[in-house]
């Protein structure tokens, strides 16, 4: 337990002016520590992480209460929370309310206690971020200093000092309990992600032409464009290739002509029927000849190049005024908020898979779910009897990448029960599979584990946690790093 210095200065001038009358030359003692106390205490919406110096009635010992938002992992901002504190022996309660933290996540109530005795605390939350209850019994008050007991000195324990405000300035840092339950488990498989092939565009030169500016240059790799941006234009050259344009707006002119013409004469009854339907076939066909060109000529004659749908720029290999021959590539559009995670199966295995359908996968250490089955390939792979299953994911923030190699995770028949804990818990260690346990608000221990059975995003712990026991599940590396270093952690709390 970690010792809080009650301010004890009177003391230490008193025995000076003593040993100043008796003419005693010896340099007054120092004032000794007390002991104080640390509670560590969760509930399904709160965590709470209170220090608290030896409780002296009289005193108005200020008292460091952390207090998280499990929503979120993040300090509590706002109030009030009131603090009331009950004696077993009845009496009125001393009640201390806040209206705001003295800082994001830490009130300092200072209570002061009439009589001794053993007293329980109740901390009433009604945030506009959190409402919630909690209580904290037993709490020692004593008479007078020298009832107090002397704090022992602080011993190496091995723990990891990781502070409630770096914890809370820890993107994605979170804690679990372990707990008993049961694990399906899964097989390891080599995968990776690629982009499903309705989600990528190559944009080709439709003519033989030179490239010229839509207005706003030509398209560069990671440039995100939307559906239907002109990327860029194509004035036509002379030439079999570069006239094919000119021909087909000239054909589609004579089609129209020829159509309004026989309209005309059917109409006066000079001609047949039959020739204003051979019009009408002409001028289609005429019209889709030019659609075949993109339908996207500018007044000018130029031919504009549209992206067909939403993405990031993956390729582009042109300049402006560059020469290019129909069928040239010109741009490759990505869109990227779907992708396929494309693993290979074992053949024994595959049937189960497909019953299943969904599925997970990892990264590194991050974890991901694939969404719904899209396809596993009908014949098996002679070489590696194996057969290729692609599950969708959904990706829209973009963060997962084409090409990514991952491990897929599929399920199978087997369930093994024990201590379970969320797989992100685990880290790799030199091969050695450790987790950090969360001893109490800001201490730790590096556990070594011993596995069972892995599942989806759970795993089995033959050794090393117990039931109850509170592990880092997000950003554990922090915690791991934190470790490593030499330096004391500078401590901000009021003691």
């Amino acid at each position: 337990m970690r010792a809080i210095r009650l301010n004890l200065a009177g003391v230490a001038i008193a025995a000076a002016a003593a040993g100043s009358a008796c003419g005693d030359a010896t340099p007054p003692l120092e004032a000794p520590e007390l002991e104080g106390g640390v509670v560590t205490q969760w509930t399904d919406a709160t965590e709470l992480f209170m220090e608290h110096p030896a409780l002296i009635v009289g005193a108005d010992g200020v008292f460091a209460v952390h207090l998280t938002r499990l929503s979120d992992f993040a300090a509590l901002a706002t109030g009030p929370v009131t603090f009331r504190f009950t004696s077993h022996d009845g009496g009125e309660p001393v009640i201390v309310v806040q209206e705001a933290p003295r800082s994001p996540g830490i009130f300092g109530p200072r209570p002061v206690f009439p009589r001794a005795g053993t007293w329980d605390l109740q901390i009433e939350v009604a945030s506009s971020e959190l409402r919630d209850t909690l209580m904290v019994p037993g709490l020692v008050v004593y008479p007078d200093t020298a009832s107090a007991p002397i704090a022992e000195p602080e011993a190496a324990d091995g723990t990891i000092s990781f502070l409630k405000e770096q914890a809370w300035k820890t993107p994605g840092f979170l804690t679990a309990f372990a707990e008993q339950g049961q694990v399906r488990e899964v097989r390891e498989v080599p995968a990776m992600l690629v982009t499903p092939v309705d989600r990528v565009a190559h944009l080709m030169a439709p003519v033989d032409g030179v490239v010229q500016s839509a207005g706003r240059g030509v398209p560069v790799v990671g440039q995100q464009v939307a559906a239907g941006t002109t990327l860029l234009l194509i004035a036509p050259l002379l030439g079999d290739g570069g006239s094919a344009l000119a021909e087909a707006r000239a054909a589609l002119a004579a089609a129209e002509q020829e159509y309004a013409r026989a309209e005309r004469l059917v109409a006066a009854e000079a001609a047949p029927a039959r020739r204003l339907e051979e019009a009408g076939i002409r001028r289609e066909a005429a019209r889709e000849a030019l659609r075949a060109f993109g339908d996207a000529t500018t007044p000018e004659g130029r031919l504009a190049v549209r992206s067909p749908l939403s993405g990031v720029v993956s390729e582009a290999g042109i300049t402006l005024g560059a020469r290019v021959a129909a069928g040239d590539p010109l741009v490759t559009i990505v869109a990227t908020d779907r992708l396929w995670l494309e693993a290979r199966i074992p053949a024994e295995v595959a049937g189960r898979v497909e019953r299943i359908g969904e599925v997970g996968f990892r990264l590194g250490e991050e974890r991901h779910r694939a969404g719904g089955l899209v396809a596993i390939a009908p014949t098996i792979e002679p070489v590696t009897r194996s057969v290729t299953g692609r599950w969708l994911v959904a990706n829209p923030d973009g963060a997962l990448r084409a090409g990514a190699l991952a491990v897929a995770l599929l399920p199978m028949d087997a369930v093994t029960t024990g201590v379970v804990i969320p797989a992100s818990a685990v880290l790799d260690d030199d091969g050695q599979p450790i987790a950090f346990v969360q001893v109490s608000g800001e201490s730790f221990e590096r556990r070594v584990l011993t596995l069972g059975a892995r599942g989806m995003d759970r795993v089995v712990v033959r050794s090393g946690i117990a039931a109850g026991e509170r592990v880092v599940t997000g950003a554990a590396t922090q915690i791991r790093l934190a470790s490593l270093s030499t330096a004391v952690p500078a401590h901000g709390h009021e003691h």
